[in-house]
């Protein structure tokens, strides 16, 4: 029965509200975080999302973890608000030097790379949370005709804008960092930005398409962004 709530530490609780990728939940989620952002009662830390769960971090100098769960309930009852959802185009370069594990992504699946990027740049892909790097989107929705296995060996170092599938999920990697899914395409667009407010181009609730584009149409995009 959900919603649940578990310690998380002395200073944390976890509020769980599902147990599956659901949009439903998850607009749930981010409808009760919004509302103790908002509240922001003196004891209060910080709020983190999930695809099905919040970390609420409080200080604990202030109030023990009953009187935390205590206070919390009143934020149950939020629910989300009907707005205008956004959608982000992102332009990507398929295969090539932007995406070496394409190949592998349509072997592994009987398909070709025009399947793979037909499939992969068709639905419209929801932003359930930010995590792992500074504005890595976490994504639901992708076909699963093109689920592909992580790496055995994670790279060291990923390009900022890659694209890459892992088991049934996608992502852009926002920044470069090491990473170990499959990388199929890059895009020239900044996922991350730290003068901008907010720093990271897409938010949990938004929704994305990836539009396919040629190297020379990526260069010319990349060129601009970086000015």
């Amino acid at each position: 029965m959900f919603p649940q709530f578990k310690p998380a530490g002395d200073s944390a609780l976890v509020i769980i509200f599902g147990d599956r990728i659901d949009e439903g939940i998850n607009k749930k989620v981010h409808a009760v975080a919004d509302a103790i952002e908002k509240a922001s009662p003196d004891w209060f830390v910080e709020a983190v999302p999930t695809y099905t769960s919040i970390y609420v971090y409080y200080d604990p100098l202030k109030l023990s973890y009953q009187e935390a769960l205590n206070a919390i309930k009143p934020f149950l009852s939020a629910e989300p608000k009907k707005e205008k959802q956004r959608v982000v185009e992102i332009p990507t370069a398929y295969g090539g030097e932007f995406g070496p594990d394409i190949e592998f992504v349509a072997r592994h699946n009987g398909l070709t790379v025009d399947d793979v990027v037909e499939i992969h740049s068709k639905p419209l892909y929801r932003v359930y949370m930010l995590g792992f790097t500074p504005g890595f989107a976490y994504l639901g929705g992708m076909d699963e005709r093109i689920a592909t296995p992580r790496l055995e060996r994670p790279r060291l170092k990923v390009p900022a804008g890659s694209v890459g599938i892992a088991g049934k999920q996608t992502g852009i990697y926002p920044i470069e960092s090491p990473g170990g899914w499959r990388l199929i395409g890059r895009t020239p667009l900044r996922l991350f930005t730290p003068e901008k407010d907010p720093p990271t181009l897409l938010q949990p609730g938004d929704y994305i398409r990836f539009v396919p584009v040629s190297e020379e149409e990526f260069r010319e995009i990349y060129g601009g962004e970086q000015k």
